[in-house]
């Protein structure tokens, strides 16, 4: 029982002990180089996929040239000089120059294209045709060689100074595996270079001071036919600079695709190894070892795809929906070890109507740019992409409306208006409720007077009935001498009766000259 017990115990320790020591799927076993820095990266989005002390400063010997030649490309492509343009060398091409250096004859008051120049330096790796292209291109070396160190910075080198165009040793004259390779990118992508770079051999014709010479490209990886670097042909290379001084080490900046991936492999303080083979020369060895490593273990993935739903975006105004789901409008790829997921990717998604906090008003069309998404790893970009609508959405104009409305009423001056009118209508009830009761007021005052008047009338009307039938038996009654008193008056005193002052006319002419006087009393009040 106790042994069971124990196997048991020692049976988890191992899973365990597993579980710790064996690395994830896609931690793949980086390759071993011999060399003393190299950096192997993606020729298509400038992503490194392997480095060894990239950061190490290192002469770069005669891949300086890389340079050099990128800047004479660039020139051209802006129209400043031509291929065809002939270049003569002045006497003062060879200063500075070792008489053991790599060299393709040029003497001074050698007349030859820019383009035939341009070769010397690439596949001969001529020294002096470095300086005939500085001299031509920049007025003279010095000027040059402040160009090659301005477009290092502008492409982001940041252990790089160049003191010379071809690459001799000295001491302030040094880059980096990782600034190589920056500067190789960039030129890769000059078609003119790479054409250039990739010639195994160029014939240059006769000139006035030589005979035609025939260039060979100092790199095996593409010429089967080196002196020097035979045996490291690859089938997959395609250029672009070897280098080699004592301090410097061998060194290689080189280009390769396979199963539709390009990369830029760049090699630092290689060595020459005697071995029972022959010599072996680690720059060009430890860039086939990166190479087959990389087009065995990675590929390009999709990590980013069209089909992806990214997110669903508030819309206002809308009339049968009230969001709209947003998509990428490209793809996005990324070099990746095969076993690896896409975990360990980032994506950072920029809504425009968040960013600028505004809301997302109908109408929206299939399509429309609403935002952008880009996705990184460790801090590399790897892809962006805009993200366009899904679908549309039409505007509901009974909202539309309503919103329009709302807004209009929020204006300030609308407000203003308003409230005035407001006060108008608000004064305007006052004066009619004043102007009312007033009348109500006078008319009772008017029913009053008339009622009276009409008692009055009444009573008058009564005392005149009575008078009138004392009258009337005066008068039938005899004087003193028994006859008739006929001087009596016959008709009523009217005035007796009172004043009728009950009178339809005399009631509206009242009531006409209270407005008259309501309204002049209100207008000498303000």
């Amino acid at each position: 029982m106790k042994k069971l017990k124990f196997l048991s115990f020692i049976l988890i320790l191992v899973i365990l002990s597993a579980n710790f020591i064996m690395p994830p799927a896609y931690a793949l076993t980086e390759p071993t180089l011999q060399s003393k820095s190299a950096v192997l990266m993606d020729a298509d989005t400038g992503n490194i996929i392997f480095a060894k002390s990239g950061d190490q400063k290192s002469y770069p010997a005669s891949t300086t040239k890389i340079m050099t030649v990128l800047l004479a490309v660039e020139a051209i492509e802006n129209g400043k000089v031509a291929l065809t343009d002939t270049v003569t060398a002045k006497d003062d091409i060879r200063a500075g120059l070792s008489e053991d250096g790599s060299t393709a004859g040029i003497v001074p008051g050698e007349t030859m294209t820019l383009e035939n120049l341009l070769y010397c330096a690439m596949l001969a790796s001529a020294n002096e045709a470095c300086n005939v292209i500085a001299d031509y291109i920049g007025g003279d070396v010095g000027t040059f060689v402040g160009m090659m160190n301005t477009r290092a910075k502008e492409l982001g080198c940041e252990g790089t100074n160049f003191t010379n165009t071809h690459g001799l040793p000295d001491v302030n004259h040094y880059t980096t595996a990782n600034d190589l390779a920056k500067i190789s990118y960039e030129a890769y992508s000059h078609p003119l270079f790479m054409q250039i770079c990739s010639t195994v051999t160029k014939t240059v014709p006769a000139t006035n001071k030589s005979d035609e010479r025939v260039l060979k490209n100092t790199n095996g990886l593409i010429n089967a036919d080196s002196e020097m670097y035979s045996g490291y042909y690859y089938e997959y290379a395609a250029g672009i600079k070897t280098g080699h001084t004592q301090d410097a080490g061998y060194c290689l900046a080189s280009t390769a695709s396979k199963n539709n991936m390009s990369l830029i492999c760049v090699v630092m303080g290689g060595q020459g190894i005697n071995r029972p083979s022959g010599m072996e020369f680690t720059n060009f060895s430890d860039s086939i070892l990166m190479y087959d490593w990389a087009f065995e273990n990675y590929s390009y993935r999709d990590i980013l795809e069209t089909t992806d739903l990214i997110e669903d975006i508030p819309v206002k105004m809308g009339r049968d929906a009230e969001y709209v789901t947003v998509h990428p409008q490209n793809s996005v790829k990324a070099l990746m070890a095969n076993d690896e997921d896409n975990s360990s990717f980032e994506t950072k998604v920029t809504i425009y109507s968040k960013e600028n906090k505004e809301e997302l008003v109908a109408p929206i069309e299939a399509g429309a740019v609403l935002g952008e998404i880009t996705i990184e790893r460790d801090g590399v970009v790897y892809g962006q992409s805009l993200l366009v609508a899904c679908s549309s959405v039409d505007l509901s104009y009974s909202q539309y409306i309503k919103s329009q409305v709302v807004n209009t009423l929020k204006k300030p001056l609308v407000i203003v208006f308003i409230l005035a009118v407001l006060a108008l209508l608000g004064f305007y009830i006052y004066i009619v409720a004043r102007y009312r009761t007033e009348k109500k007021r006078r008319l009772r005052e008017i029913e009053m007077r008339r009622t009276k008047a009409m008692s009055e009338q009444q009573s008058a009307k009564d005392r005149l009935r009575s008078r009138s039938s004392i009258l009337t038996s005066k008068y039938f009654d005899e004087d003193d001498s028994g006859k008739p008193d006929l001087n009596y008056r016959s008709k009523p005193d009217l005035n007796y009766l009172g004043e009728n002052t009950y009178d339809k006319e005399a009631e509206l002419k009242a009531e006409r000259d209270y407005f008259d006087e309501f309204f002049g009393k209100n207008k000498s009040s303000k």
